[in-house]
């Protein structure tokens, strides 16, 4: 076959009619931040519930802090069904192409969420209340397994190649606009009576996802393939064996992928739930106190994720991605001290920037970063394990280490300290192992380690092998 480039460049396969092109680009924004808003606003709203609520209303039997270790706990399940989803969808994602598991993956997320409204109560219901939470929760993060990693390779694929550090980071801000949603929603519930609170109240913005599942599946109904994979298919390159694939030639970037995302995935649920968590039980400030930080840090996160995207397409994904592992272990030990001096003011700054600034530094290039690892032939189901598998181990764990640091050094500060730094020093570690992928062909078929090797320039198109 003819030798290709890895320098990146516009293909002919990139390069629909200005307007076509155009729309679908427009699309495929709408369609991946309307995905990310809905995720993350179910899962801050899960976020906030769990510290906030949801321990008095399906573990009232248990003294407050017990309580909040079994709320983040089943918070912590959700995270558990992500690898299995991300593996299951990434697979279809790689086989039959990206549009169709998108669609499916939003209907099982949102719809997921929205019956969280409709659960009963341990009140009214006993153990069966949480158990069906619990089995909410597990359809939400298998639906929730996939449906990130596809936004990011749908776009990575659409995006024009020379600004596809800022195009690719557009659907993030949706991550924050979900976030600011469920943080202002949130802050308003607080305001109301208690008795109004855990009667009703709480249910309604869970409720409410059913309308960005309406929005988002119409949308993404409309969708194109994306070129990357339309050329896959018309050159009848398309995996029959994506996962054996994956492991045996890009295992090694998988774990890079998992390490990149210790401190961006591990921070961000840190500062959205443990530390509001913190704020309010150990500290005693206002429910409206957490809410509101979490709010300006997904304001913070308009700007600084698209910024960071286009930046990186200037310098280069890995250092901007340094850079935001490089403040998040550098605030680690002032910012939880900070927290721990209860001064509302403070407390907002604190879980503000840690937001907007320490985890958005890295958010921005990573849509850009992860799919580039891979090759195009298990590009969906690499990204989808990479994020996957980290969510499970930084992400799902923040909360209930946390809470379990928190009641086992009765309220200390030091140790989430310290464990906030551990996650941003193995994401710095990381950013020395892995490659830049600025500059990469989305259609070549090798990983971007092999791709990277000095003979790659004239690198062919290789073609693995599938054994039936």
């Amino acid at each position: 076959m003819n030798a290709v480039s890895s320098t990146e460049r516009d293909r002919p396969e990139e390069r629909p009619p200005g307007r076509e092109r155009t729309g679908q680009l427009r699309r495929a924004t709408l369609a991946s931040s309307v995905g990310s808003a809905l995720e993350y606003y179910d899962f801050a709203l899960y976020g906030l519930a769990s510290a906030l609520i949801f321990s008095r209303l399906f573990f009232p039997s248990l003294d407050p802090a017990t309580g909040l270790i079994s709320s983040f706990a089943v918070y912590g399940v959700g995270f558990l069904a992500r690898p299995l989803g991300g593996l299951f969808f990434g697979v279809m994602g790689d086989r039959i192409g990206r549009k169709a598991v998108l669609v499916v993956t939003i209907l099982l997320m949102g719809g997921s969420s929205t019956l969280i409204g409709a659960l009963p109560t341990y009140e009214q219901a006993g153990l069966l209340a949480p158990c069906l939470l619990v089995l909410m929760r597990l359809a939400q993060g298998f639906g929730a397994g996939a449906e990130q990693a596809g936004a990011t390779v749908l776009m990575s694929e659409v995006a024009p190649a020379r600004r596809r550090g800022f195009f690719a980071a557009l659907p993030f801000i949706g991550i924050q606009g979900g976030t600011l949603l469920a943080a202002v929603v949130f802050a308003g519930l607080g305001a109301l009576p208690e008795e109004t609170l855990l009667g009703w109240a709480w249910r309604v913005p869970f409720l409410s996802s059913v309308v960005l599942i309406v929005v988002a599946v119409y949308i993404r109904a409309r969708l194109r393939e994306t070129p990357a994979f339309a050329e896959l298919a018309a050159r009848d390159e398309v995996a029959r064996q994506p996962l054996r694939e994956l492991f045996t030639r890009s295992g090694r970037l998988v774990l890079q992928g998992v390490g990149l995302r210790m401190a961006e995935n591990g921070g961000s649920y840190l500062f959205q739930g443990l530390a509001v968590a913190y704020a309010t039980g150990t500290v005693a400030q206002d429910p409206w106190v957490g809410s509101l930080a979490v709010a300006v840090g997904s304001l913070i996160g308009l700007v600084s994720v698209p910024l960071t995207g286009a930046l990186s397409d200037r310098v280069g994904r890995v250092p901007v991605y340094r850079a935001g592992a490089l403040i998040l272990a550098a605030g680690a030990v002032p910012a939880w001290w900070l927290l721990s001096l209860g001064i509302p003011a403070v407390t907002i700054a604190v879980i503000a920037l840690g937001i907007g600034v320490a985890v958005n530094t890295m958010l921005g290039p990573q849509c850009a970063l992860l799919p580039r690892l891979f090759g195009n032939r298990s590009r969906y189901l690499g990204v989808a394990m990479s994020r996957e598998v980290s969510a499970v181990l930084a992400g799902g764990l923040a909360g209930v280490v946390g809470a379990s640091l928190i009641k086992a050094f009765d309220g200390s500060w030091i140790p989430l300290a310290a464990y906030t730094l551990l996650l941003a020093l193995i994401t710095l570690a990381t950013t020395f192992r892995v490659p830049e992928t600025r500059g990469r062909d989305l259609t070549v078929l090798d990983d971007a380690r092999a791709a990277s090797a000095p003979t790659a320039e004239a690198a062919p198109r290789t073609q693995p092998t599938d054994t039936p």
